[in-house]
């Protein structure tokens, strides 16, 4: 039991190391853009983050940015990775939920298609137009995006 637990650890650990040190690897990019929409209006100045998630260290964050005056968005970024990146969007918002302390998070996965080896994304992923009233599952709160 204890050589197994510390074989997970070391193991884990070993991932993390090589992820984290670039030198092994492959740079692949990924994009997303869309639309966010609060009660008929545009979502203007809410927060959105491009991650690559991962799974035994902490999500990298690729790029990040707020909506435009018309509640659009887009986001473009890069990482090295010994596996596939697993690309993400977050979304920060406080839509009919101003006086609740921390932000709802809405994530939203970028299918592999969208993936393009090397720094520069060849395709873009639209998330269409989010109408942010809704409930979205996996919805979540987040007090440390404010």
């Amino acid at each position: 039991m204890y050589f197994s637990v510390l074989y997970i650890f070391v193991l884990t650990q070993i991932i993390s190391l090589i992820n984290q040190s670039h030198c092994l690897g492959t740079k692949q990019s990924a994009a997303a853009r869309g639309n966010l929409i609060c009660n008929g209006k545009p979502s203007v100045n809410t927060k959105v983050k491009l991650y690559d998630q991962d799974t035994f260290d902490p999500d990298d964050l690729m790029d990040e940015g707020v909506t435009d005056e018309e509640g659009h968005f887009e986001l473009s970024g890069s990482e090295t990775e010994v596996t596939d990146i697993e690309p993400k969007v977050n979304i920060y918002h406080n839509c009919n939920d101003e006086l609740t302390p921390c932000l709802l998070k809405i994530s939203i996965e970028i299918p592999d298609d969208y993936i393009t080896q090397g720094s520069k994304p060849k395709k873009t992923f639209n998330v269409g137009t989010l109408n942010l009233e809704g409930k979205f599952s996996g919805q979540t709160r987040d007090c440390f995006n404010k």
